[in-house]
């Protein structure tokens, strides 16, 4: 029971430092700078032809919506000539091919940024864990240490592939959509961004409990996973010592912590976008009533009416989209301050360049008031003192937990003594 108590309290402290996380994380993709710029340009192309596409539809349907009344009016036959509308309907076809074209290149650019940094980072934890002391190890379980190796890595990879590239093109498409929208009307714009305010309210208080929730839904993964992985090594020892009901209790009450974890963050994370649509929809429905008033009285054309719901449609589904991946991202900083507290975890100092040589070694052990233990609040040795003479036989006896196994990892130096006591 204390140990769920005590995830828990380190889920919600993670991560201790969004901004630094954020800053550490956008450093690792230094070696992508061309990919980047490249992708930076297909963003701003991709958002400055979805701006401009509803402005030039607004003038073509008006044009094609007065020949049609043109040709009704005089009985003669509607017909679209290469001069008259068909150059403009190639043209508008062209900007919307080009507008797929440069959203699909930031698309593909941008996974080969996000799996370059998946691969830079699973290399420096590969060479960090061959610098880490024993000491590491033993206190973090193998599926912990594999969970920041898979689960946090992908999630990262996932979220700079989708989430931070819609977010970009959503700032960008938000903020040149309402000029326009401002420039055709002023009160339908206005109403409108009464539901992008309420929109932001709710994403703001969802996403401040997402990152928690998230934070959580880690730690419990790689609990779970570590604990899986340590009995399935030690099956054999588990029913050697009749401890399977109290593994499988223990497994259950991973599974169950992780799941009720999963729970709250997937539900968090999805339910943000179904909401800000239903939003969304009445947004729809006033400005469609209003906008029909105005074309009726003769204030607004069809077709800068149509190019104002392309407006919306444009705002609205980037606003759904970024609501969704602000949350996705809490997740994916929470993965990567993860995955900076390996790489920063001390060292094992190396071997120095021009060892000391022994000469004239005897072979004698000597150990002198020597105190130890595995964290420096637990001393587990005080006051040791034995010597073991060349050429002598000493065996180490005692029950388990004795320590038997500390001894000779303090004699092969795989860990350095407390201190000593005189």
């Amino acid at each position: 029971m204390n140990k769920k108590k005590d995830i828990r309290k380190t889920a919600y402290d993670a991560p201790k430092n969004t901004r630094s996380t954020m800053i550490r994380l956008f450093s690792q993709l230094k070696s992508q700078r061309i990919r980047l710029i490249f992708v930076a340009v297909c963003i701003i192309i991709y958002t400055l032809l979805s701006i401009y596409n509803p402005i030039f539809s607004a003038e073509v349907i008006d044009r094609l919506w007065n020949s049609i009344k043109a040709s009704l009016s005089s009985g003669a036959p509607f017909t679209i000539t290469w001069h008259g509308i068909g150059a403009s309907l190639v043209q508008l076809s062209l900007q919307y091919l080009l507008t797929g074209l440069f959203y699909y290149l930031q698309s593909y650019l941008m996974a080969s940024v996000a799996e370059s940094l998946t691969l830079s980072l699973r290399d420096q934890i590969a060479a960090k864990l061959n610098r880490l002391p024993l000491s590491f190890f033993d206190r973090n379980k193998a599926g912990e240490i594999l969970s920041r190796v898979t689960t946090d890595l992908d999630k990262i990879s996932e979220t700079l592939q989708t989430g931070l590239l819609k977010l970009l093109t959503a700032i960008g498409t938000v903020i040149g959509s309402l000029i326009v929208m401002f420039y055709y009307d002023v009160l339908l714009t206005c109403i409108f961004l009464v539901s992008m305010l309420i929109s932001i309210v709710i994403t703001k208080i969802v996403s401040a409990k997402s990152l928690s929730s998230a934070s959580l839904r880690q730690e419990t993964l790689a609990n779970l996973t570590g604990i899986a992985e340590e009995y399935y090594q030690g099956r054999n020892v588990i029913k050697a010592y009749n401890h399977e009901k109290e593994s499988i209790e223990q497994i259950t009450q991973a599974a169950d912590e992780a799941r009720d974890a999963m729970q709250k963050a997937d539900f968090l994370t999805n339910c943000v976008n179904p909401l800000i649509r239903m939003i969304t929809r009445l947004a729809h429905v006033a400005v469609a009533v209003i906008a029909g008033r105005a074309m009726l009285n003769g204030t607004m054309t069809i077709g800068i009416v149509q190019a104002f719901f392309q407006y919306v449609n444009q705002t609205a589904e980037p606003l759904t989209e970024a609501s969704y991946m602000i949350n996705s991202m809490q997740s994916a900083l929470a993965s990567a301050e993860r995955t900076f507290e390996l790489l920063d975890e001390e060292e094992e100092l190396p071997d120095p360049v021009s060892p000391a040589m022994l000469e004239n070694t005897r072979g004698e052990i000597r150990f002198e008031h020597v105190s130890f233990g595995y964290t420096p609040e637990r001393i587990l040795m005080k006051d040791i003192s034995f010597e073991a003479l060349p050429g002598q036989k000493i065996a180490v006896v005692g029950s388990t937990g004795a320590g038997k196994t500390t001894l000779i990892n303090l004699l092969m130096r795989f860990y350095k003594v407390n201190g000593r006591q005189h």
